[in-house]
């Protein structure tokens, strides 16, 4: 029985699972049993490639489930957001309670291994399928072979030492120990290089949320500068630099709505309304305030430790400027501050849906207090557009990736390397300018740095340029600085209250030092004798 259970967890049978697959059964024959019978033409590859990008990439609706694994969601795992449904799986993560019997341990896990069992089995099968044009059957298996390596770099960032396959896994694989992430990776960084180098250069004209060339290679250079392997980042994103197919975007805010989703040149890897099961998008609902007419049910919003690191105009701490205290800039965080503030972050005073707003008064749509305020006193403004204010849902285009990660990868790397060249500074002076910094002052080339001043800036600067995309907590984890930034409370909207400063207080938070890698799951580990539980749970 355990022997059994072990396969359905690793394998993830194609016929047993494919069951619950609505789409994906969409077949000729309804009594078809094995590959040859229901997976045979172009039509069947392309649905097994849409169905393997479900729940990873491409699932929406208004769930939770699809909230759990959206990417800009991610940002209440961390000290910039705070997730206020806690099956949304992200709030007891950021606050600590993390552990054996979590149920965020055994979703997350079971979600990549399903998808894996899957792809392996199709992989193992691609060349069951006619298809006239050969070069169109290695398009696909190279889209899932991405989508495996994929997974494996999630997996390994979360758990670390994991089963590893790329095949589909029988009774006797399945059950052997899980591998070292180190072994993993030292795999699987050439192989996806080499997998990368057998897409096509360019976007597909239909489905381009499908990985090519430089989106797969801007995941791979993204995972490994996660990894700390900083002269492959470097090269991967100075490569993507040189093909000059990507661009900065001229208006920062613009990036994030109908105006500039579908115009602009930056994002790499799209997530697209092709690859919507419903055709919808769901972040205004998400991210937006609740307000007399539109449908926001702010699930995340930001917290005031994002809002105090951004720093001001000219391209300093908020505590280091000579024109305004501190205390002045925390009491109005659009004081003299980075104009990506404004873009991103809808604050106190704002007027939204045609109403200012006034989170204190307890007779007014946005009080802090009120079911779906989301208790911080600010909200995300990236992904929410007025044009969704009296609709159930929208169809906006997002950029998971986009090039501005880029040239803020290739500058953190040859930060850590030491080797700051001009491109490294060309690059965070680039993504500055378009925020609209005043670069008389907050060019980088004006004063010369120490190394952890070089460190401090780029760390700050991937913070406020990505605030609400969802890279926060891996990079909290990776720069080892969580004990820090998430034992201590979550903060919302801060003001003067006899003479002291007063803060917001949604909820207090812990973080151990195990818990930069998460725990398997006790029914994993039942079911799974190759795997070892992870240090301190």
């Amino acid at each position: 029985m355990k022997r059994t259970k072990i396969l359905y967890i690793l394998l993830a049978s194609a016929t047993l699972y494919l069951s619950s697959c609505e789409k994906f059964l969409d077949k000729t024959d309804p009594t078809a049993t094995d590959f040859d019978e229901f997976f045979s033409t172009e039509a069947d590859i392309l649905r097994v490639v849409y169905s393997s990008y479900l729940d990873v990439f491409s699932n929406t609706g208004n769930t939770a489930a699809v909230r759990a694994n959206f990417f800009y969601m991610e940002e209440g795992k961390s000290d910039n957001g705070y997730s206020r449904a806690s099956g949304d799986h992200h709030q007891p993560i950021a606050n600590g309670n993390l552990n054996s019997n979590t149920t965020a341990a055994y979703y997350y896990y079971n979600l990549h291994m399903k998808h894996l069992g899957r792809i392996n089995t199709f992989i193992a099968n691609i060349d069951i399928p006619f298809v006239e044009d050969e070069s169109i059957r290695q398009k696909y298996k190279g889209i899932l072979e991405a989508l495996r390596c994929w997974h494996y770099f999630k997996l390994t960032s979360r758990y670390a030492n994991v089963p590893f396959f790329l095949e589909p896994a029988d009774l006797v694989t399945a059950l052997q120990p899980a591998k070292s992430k180190e072994e993993i990776l030292e795999t699987l960084f050439p192989l996806a290089e080499e997998i990368a180098n057998s897409l096509p250069d360019d976007a597909y004209t239909t489905n381009a949320y499908m990985f090519y060339k430089y989106s797969f290679k801007a995941l791979i250079m993204r995972y490994a500068l996660y990894n700390g392997d900083y002269e492959r980042a470097a090269r991967l994103a100075k490569e993507i630099i040189d093909s000059k197919k990507f661009e900065l975007y001229n208006n920062y805010g613009n990036l994030f709505n109908y105006t500039g989703h579908r115009s602009n040149k930056e994002y790499i890897m799209t997530f697209n309304k092709e690859s919507h099961p419903s055709a919808a998008t769901f972040s205004f609902t998400n991210l937006a305030p609740q307000s007399k007419t539109g449908t926001g049910q702010a699930y995340l919003v930001p917290l005031k430790a994002l809002v105090d690191s951004y720093w001001t105009r000219q391209g300093r701490t908020i505590d280091n400027c000579p024109l305004h205290t501190k205390q002045e800039y925390e009491l109005n965080p659009k004081l003299n501050r980075d104009p990506r503030f404004a873009a991103s972050i809808i604050s106190n005073g704002d007027t939204f849906n045609g109403e200012v707003i006034d989170i204190y008064n307890p007779n007014a749509t946005y009080y802090y207090e009120n079911a779906r305020a989301g208790k911080s006193g600010y909200w995300f403004k990236k992904f929410v557009d007025a044009a969704d204010y009296s609709r159930a849902s929208g169809d906006l285009d997002f950029g998971i990736i986009r090039y501005a990660e880029v040239l803020l990868t290739y500058a953190e790397a040859k930060i850590m390397l030491n080797q700051v060249d001009d491109l490294t500074k060309t690059c965070i002076n680039d993504v500055r300018r378009r925020g609209g910094l005043d670069m008389t002052v907050a060019d980088v080339s004006l004063t010369s740095k120490t190394s952890q001043e070089w460190v401090d800036l780029i760390r700050n600067e991937r913070r406020i340029e990505f605030a609400g995309e969802g890279l926060r907590y891996d990079d909290i984890l990776r720069w080892k600085i969580a004990e820090q930034v998430l034992n201590q409370p979550a903060l919302g909207h801060t003001k003067l209250v006899n003479g002291s400063l007063e803060s917001l207080k949604i909820e207090d938070r812990t973080f151990q030092s195990n818990n930069y890698i998460w725990p398997f799951h006790e029914n994993s580990l039942k079911v799974e004798p190759g795997l070892t539980q992870n240090p301190g749970y």
